[in-house]
């Protein structure tokens, strides 16, 4: 998986493009905690994501929480096969996303 973040002033935007899984999302949980504390609006572009397991919905619900405190969280170009799995385990509810 690919993972480019950028910067401006208190906004991040995190670009995936490929499958967040059990392999990807600890370098994706990594690269959160050092950009959070410091994020006031954190940007998910899932454009070119492919696939989100278990261990992915994990780091965007660590992500979302912390946020929550911190600022605003969004995911944005989610294709249908990652707005399926969001509708069914429940995260539609909980993400922002447009």
């Amino acid at each position: 998986m690919q993972i480019d973040i950028l910067r401006d002033e208190n906004k991040s935007t995190v670009i995936l493009v490929g499958r967040l899984d059990t392999t990807t999302s600890p370098e994706l949980e990594s690269k959160l905690n050092e950009i959070i504390p410091t994020t006031k609006e954190l940007i998910f572009d899932f454009n070119g994501l492919e696939y989100i397991s278990s261990a992915g919905l994990r780091v965007m619900l660590m992500s979302q929480k912390q946020m929550n405190t911190n600022g605003c969280m969004k995911v944005i170009n989610v294709c249908d096969d990652v707005k399926e799995i969001f509708d069914m385990t429940g995260f539609s509810d909980i993400l922002t996303i447009e």
